[in-house]
């Protein structure tokens, strides 16, 4: 595929996924970072016993804020970055949480919700290949950039438990893949694929690929509890995306809010 066209279908994908170079591709004005939560809660089978959920002025204490991840921007999520839970659903109901955690949308009934944009900064390495002869390698080094969203979500009762289980049962029961629709626009996701991740109290991750016009395009999803809060990263990298490669899990993301949060 010519570097053009390459570059062409990852802007498209990233933009239809609502997971861009937020700062760049797609833009964004900031829009206020924590607030209560109103979304399509998806009812917890089980008991709740009392538990305290963060407020929403601690959410926005314990969020990432610039300087906090090394070699990252963060700010604020602006109202083009976020799909509204009432906006995101599945052709599968039992995929509902996972289009829900891809698109940075609430999970359940959270009691506040905080969200926040943290973009990679390009490597040294990184800018000494931009004016490369081979194209191919110049693009992959502009655009090896992973832009990730995270929430932060706290919730009464058994609240968080309950939502990290529903991912976990999501992702065993849509492993073959699903169609999400988000704000109007489809994406299906053909693979999930676990992954390796640790932190917290308890964590999982998942890789999903998305195809979109013969196009695949790989999305790191990762879930973290910290007692009654539950933090999600979904992430994209639109050089992995533009040239069919994977990227590794936004590590750095994560063990940076999870320590804000212990």
């Amino acid at each position: 595929m010519r570097p053009t066209a390459v570059r062409r279908t990852a802007v498209a994908a990233a933009c239809a996924m609502s997971l861009t170079l937020l700062a760049t591709a797609c833009g964004g004005d900031s829009d206020s970072g924590s607030r209560a939560a109103d979304g399509k809660g998806k009812e917890s089978a089980a008991a709740q016993p009392a538990a305290k959920a963060l407020t929403a002025a601690e959410l926005d204490k314990a969020a990432l804020v610039q300087g906090d991840v090394k070699g990252h921007k963060v700010a604020e999520t602006g109202k083009a970055d976020v799909v509204a839970a009432s906006d995101v659903t599945a052709d599968k109901e039992a995929c509902e949480p996972l289009a829900d955690a891809l698109m940075g949308a609430e999970l359940g009934k959270p009691a506040a919700v905080n969200r926040r944009k943290v973009i990679s900064e390009p490597k040294k390495d990184q800018k000494d290949k931009l004016d490369s002869e081979d194209a191919g390698e110049a693009f992959t080094a502009a655009f090896d950039i992973t832009t990730t969203l995270t929430s932060l979500a706290s919730y009464d009762g058994k609240g968080a438990q309950d939502t990290v289980e529903s991912l976990r049962t999501a992702a065993t029961a849509c492993s073959g893949g699903f169609t999400l629709t988000a704000a109007g626009t489809k994406q299906k996701v053909v693979t999930i694929k676990e992954e390796k991740i640790s932190g917290g109290e308890e964590a999982a991750a998942w890789t999903l690929t998305v195809e979109q016009d013969g196009e695949k395009a790989p999305l790191k999803l990762v879930v973290a509890r910290q007692g009654a809060t539950v933090a999600s990263f979904s992430a994209l990298n639109l050089a992995a995306s533009g040239m069919g490669q994977d990227f590794e899990l936004p590590t750095a993301v994560v063990d940076a809010q999870l320590a804000k949060l212990a």
